[in-house]
Order: C-alpha cells, then structure tokens, then sequence
C-alpha cells in the first residue's frame, strides 16, 4: 500500500563548535546531502509499526509497539530512535493515533554524522503529519519545539546525553549555506558558504571507526562540564570570556581545568569562523579547525589514532585546516583542501591508513543541503 506522506531528514558536518551545545555556546554545521528518510501510513489503533528496506528492497520489520505504553529502555537498538521520537511526542503532549513506518537511510552510522538525529527528526515529522501538525501544514509545531523534542528522544529514552546540534542542524541547515547557532539564545543565522566558489572543497573522512555517545565518554566529558560550572557558580560554562579564562582556571581542580580550557577557546573559535565567513575569508578558517582538533585531542581528549592520522595526513598532504567533527572517540575528520589538491589528500588519507594497519576510510567531498522537508 501507498503511504499517506515520505519525509526526510539530512546527517550533518560541524564545521566548528564541538563540545559547546551542552554548554550553551556556539555551533557552526551544515546539512549533508545524505539523508533519512520516513514513508508513513496513518493507523487508528494507537500502534506503531516500524520496518527497514533491505539490501534486496524487501522489507524487514522491527517491531511493533504500542505508542501509549513506550518506556525508557524497553526498545533496542535502531529502533529506540524512532521508537524515542514517538515517546517525546508523546510526552509533549501531542496525540498520536498510530503509524506504520518504513525507513530507509544513506547517513552513515557510527561515523559522527548524526545518523541517529536524522532518523528522529525525519520520524518526528511523519509522526506529526500524521497526527495533523505537519511541518508544511497550518498547525504545525515550531521547529526549534521539534527539535529540543527528538532531543529529549535521544537523551532520555535511548540514552545518549547529546546537545541540541544535531537536531537543531538536520531540521534547520538551508543549502549552501552554515547554520550559525547560538544554543542559549536559540538565534539562528544562515551563513553563505560556497566552498566551490573559493576552490576550495571540505572533504570528509569517515574513518569506521564506529563511535557510540551513549557507550563512550561523551557522557563523563558533560558531566564534568557542568561541575565546573556549579564551581564556579556560573550557569553553564558559556559564561567564561576568554579574559576570564585563566582566573577560572586557577579556581577549578586539576582535572577540571581542560575541558574549561577546551570550551572557552572554541567557543572563541566559533566566533572568529562566524567573523572570517562575513568576511569571505574560508581559506583563513583551516587553522581554526586544526586548533580546534588539538583542543579537541589534548584538552577535551576525545579523539582516536584513526582520527589523529586522518588529521595529520591531510594537513602533511597540503589542507589549509582539518580537524574530527562530532562527538569524537571515532567517527569522522573534515579537511578544508582546494580542488586541485583534492585528490592528493584523499591518496595521502588512505596511504596513511594502510600504513598503520586500519581499515580503508571512505572519504566524500560535503556540500552544504536543505533540512528536512516532505519528500511527497
């Protein structure tokens, strides 16, 4: 049978501002090409459906459930994510009546590229249209409810203690452009970012190297952020200026001190990127993103060998800048290159893998795309 609507949601890049969504800070991503999407047919018994198209196009079903009766930590694997947008939106008070779902995605998983925050928003949004809030429609949610909602999804029902980036990215990216976002405001602004235009390409290595947030340090890093704050009396580590960074410091206990460091400093960083694009300087932003991967190795200490040798081979082979995106502990780097040398770092990239014994990475030059949307 035909479903009622097909919606879709992208992955995203960050460019810059990692680690500072749950510290009410700055962001800088932009929406992949690769998307998620969710056909979805309306059911009137309070029951949701959910399946996956196979390698062979048949389908494989996950499960049903009963949407009135999802808790936290009874639903596994893939499936706690749409299962967990269903949950927040339920606990949003929105009435769902049921779904059958079918899901089909090219965002690679555990790469860092926000797979899990494109399976939830492009869920949330069939869920909603099927409720008679769709996106396009006159009852529509704001986006920004839509997306602290499939937030909530991902932090209290599947258990990832992530910030509001990835969710805030896939629903809100535009084509060609950077979403610049001011998590503690919630002030957006869209960001022309033509790399083509300046020759230049922002290459992206997934280094399979699969990452979990929930399964990995991610957590312990927020945890420690937010008792530095409580130290310090302030409300989230946001409110330290770079002036102020070193009394701050000398306040804190020892181990406390790098993850501040980190913060502070790319935040600062963020801000510098923001002023250097108004600016049309991209070539000027690639040592912001290497600074950004040394805080990020050295300071906040999330990254892995894969991501430090995709980060130094790149820079060796010529990039004007490259750094990991994402949550770290694996996943991807990015590599600001021009075009002409875009081919010698890919060689340079895969070399170094081999030489150090990991699996060959799968590179793919980013363009900045649309958010979620209907696809029909």
């Amino acid at each position: 049978m035909e479903p009622d609507s097909v919606w879709s949601a992208p992955g995203r890049v960050n460019l810059i501002g990692e680690h500072t969504d749950y510290n009410d800070g700055y962001v800088f991503p932009f929406a992949l090409p690769h998307r998620t999407a969710v056909a979805v047919r309306r059911r009137d018994d309070g029951l949701l459906s959910m399946a996956t198209h196979g390698s062979d196009g048949t389908l494989q079903r996950a499960g049903t459930f009963r949407i009135e009766a999802l808790e936290a930590g009874e639903v596994n694997g893939w499936a706690s994510y749409p299962a967990g947008a269903a949950w927040a939106l339920r606990e949003s008070g929105i009435p769902l009546p049921g779904a059958d779902l079918v899901i089909s995605g090219e965002v690679p998983t555990g790469a860092g590229l926000s797979s899990s925050a494109a399976l939830e928003c492009a869920t949330a949004l069939a869920l909603l249209d099927a409720a008679g809030r769709a996106l396009d429609g006159p009852n529509a949610p704001d986006v920004m409810d839509i997306a602290r909602w499939t937030r909530r999804a991902e932090n209290e029902f599947v258990g990832a203690p992530t910030g509001l980036l990835d969710q805030t990215a896939s629903l809100r990216c535009e084509r060609a452009h950077a979403l610049f976002f001011d998590v503690r405001s919630g002030e957006t602004e869209q960001i022309p970012f033509d790399a083509a235009g300046s020759g230049l390409e922002v290459l992206v290595v997934d280094t399979r190297a699969n990452h979990s947030h929930s399964e990995s340090g991610y957590g312990d890093r927020r945890k420690g952020c937010e008792q530095a704050a409580e130290l310090l009396g302030l409300p989230a580590l946001r409110d330290i200026s770079a002036t102020d960074l070193d009394d701050a410091l000398r306040r804190l206990p020892e181990e406390l001190r790098p993850l501040v460091q980190h913060v502070v400093t790319e935040n600062d960083r963020v801000l510098e990127t923001l002023r250097r694009l108004r600016r049309d300087e991209l070539t000027e932003v690639g040592e912001l993103l290497t600074a950004s991967h040394a805080s990020l190795r050295d300071d906040y200490r999330v990254s892995c060998a894969e991501l430090d040798v995709a980060v130094e081979a790149a820079l060796e082979s010529g990039a004007s800048g490259a750094r990991m995106t994402g949550g770290g502990f694996g996943g991807s780097a990015i590599a600001l290159v021009s075009t002409e040398l875009r081919s010698r770092t890919e060689q340079a990239v895969t070399a170094a893998f081999e030489r150090h014994g990991f699996p060959a990475p799968r590179l793919f030059t980013a363009v900045p795309s649309a958010g979620a949307a209907r696809d029909r």
